[in-house]
């Protein structure tokens, strides 16, 4: 079977209630493949569409606030690129630590579910992104993309990690537990994090394997997956996975384009104040300003660069560089 773009109406469904909501879910993953409720915290839904399959970690308040049709990321996969999409969703952030959750991936092995797919891509951020790594030991072979995951929440390995607290009663050390080891089996796997987010740098670190690759996305910040969708890149990534093209070269082209993102150019900025380098601060608010018109807050803090200036405070950089 090859993947191709489908014709799949799913019609928006950001204006639809939380019940009305599930329901809609339901009714198209039945519709085109199934739907199973996993216990009273998650659920998943199977879209069969292409011979490429995506297996996507969210949340459904995630969905709901990043989709611009409230609909789960595989969905988009369907439509543009032709994959099928397996779509493992949690009420709120769970890690996927739950017996219902790994029953439902020990049930998929027992039927050769993975076996039908010739190309598989597990994907997920922050702790859906550590589900993504977790869970993707039940199809060897498979590519996994994380964007700032953790490796753990055990305290006895990641105490220094003081965000989650309230999951050091959840186990990480049963069934599908620590993340860096479960992707042994995987073909390869791209870790995504900014090195400036300490925490996110140290769980990083504990992913270092042969088969895994590391970006680097420095001042991206803490929500990288919200920036990847607003630059349009989150698809083009996973295709990328997919099809064996992703490299630390491919993806430095792609985020060429973090040059004309605001929320980049703004934590840039920030990071080169707090640096106080206003030689440096004044190219970039004039490249900024060159390129875009939109741009007021590089605009005013230019202004108070030129006035610092005159003051004597630094010798402001030629106005051709």
């Amino acid at each position: 079977m090859q993947d191709k773009p489908q014709t799949f109406e799913t019609p928006p469904m950001v204006d639809l209630d939380k019940a009305a909501w599930l329901t809609r879910l339901a009714d198209v993953a039945e519709e085109h493949g199934h739907f199973q409720p996993l216990g009273k915290h998650h659920l998943a839904a199977f879209v069969d569409a292409g011979a490429t399959l995506l297996v996507s970690f969210e949340t459904l308040q995630g969905i709901r606030a990043l989709s611009e049709r409230a609909q789960p990321l595989g969905w988009d996969c369907v439509r543009t690129l032709g994959w099928s999409s397996l779509t493992l969703i949690s009420e709120g952030d769970t890690w996927f630590r739950d017996r219902n959750v790994y029953g439902y991936f020990d049930r998929l092995i027992d039927d050769g579910f993975f076996d039908e797919f010739d190309t598989i891509v597990f994907y997920g951020a922050g702790p859906c992104g550590y589900a993504a790594a977790a869970f993707s030991v039940a199809a060897p072979g498979a590519r996994v993309v994380a964007i700032q995951p953790q490796a753990t929440l055990d305290p006895r390995v990641t105490e220094w990690d003081d965000r989650f607290t309230e999951m050091r009663r959840i186990s990480f050390t049963d069934r599908y537990g620590y993340a860096p080891d479960m992707i042994d089996a995987a073909d390869r796997a791209f870790v995504l994090y900014d090195p400036e987010v300490t925490l996110d740098a140290m769980h990083a670190a504990l992913f270092t394997r042969p088969n895994v690759t590391k970006f680097r996305m420095r001042f991206m910040g803490s929500a990288i997956q919200s920036d990847l969708i607003e630059m349009n890149h989150l698809v083009a990534l996973l295709d990328r996975a997919a099809n064996g093209t992703l490299d630390t070269t491919s993806f430095a082209r792609l985020m060429r384009d973090r040059r004309d993102h605001p929320p980049y150019l703004r934590s840039l900025l920030a990071a080169i104040d707090r640096q106080d380098r206003p030689w440096l601060a004044t190219m970039l608010c004039r490249n900024v300003l060159a390129r875009r018109n939109d741009a007021p807050r590089f605009a005013r803090r230019l202004k108070q660069l030129e006035r610092e200036a005159q003051d004597g405070n630094f010798a402001i950089p030629p106005a051709r560089l």
